[in-house]
């Protein structure tokens, strides 16, 4: 992350970051996109704007990232034996594994599935 970190008095203040990760961020925390300063449409990608359903559609998410499973599993913390078992519905993964998923996969937000 290029992050720019703003002092006053030898203390930290601010961050600035660059506005896609910021708009990352925000999906990651579950809140919309921000809009552009000046800008009245929304400015976000496909990827943002895209929520999960469901933990079955993981694996399609995953494959139209391009990631291998072993790549986002080492990525999020996981073991990539782990995360074939969320993919194919043996395992339910914690609140911190989600949250940790949706943000490697530039994604809105979790729902429990139906």
């Amino acid at each position: 992350m290029g992050i720019q970190v703003i002092s006053r008095d030898g203390q930290p203040e601010y961050a600035v970051v660059p506005w896609e990760q910021y708009q990352a961020l925000l999906a990651a925390a579950g809140q919309a996109p921000a809009t552009a300063p000046g800008n009245s449409d929304t400015v976000e990608s496909a990827t943002q704007s895209a929520s999960l359903r469901s933990l079955d559609e993981l694996a399609s998410l995953r494959q139209a990232k391009g990631l291998p499973p072993e790549q986002l599993a080492r990525t999020v913390g996981i073991s990539p034996a782990y995360l074939a078992m969320i993919e194919a519905g043996e395992r339910r993964p914690d609140a911190a594994i989600l949250r940790s998923l949706a943000w490697h996969l530039g994604i809105g937000g979790w729902s429990e599935p139906s």
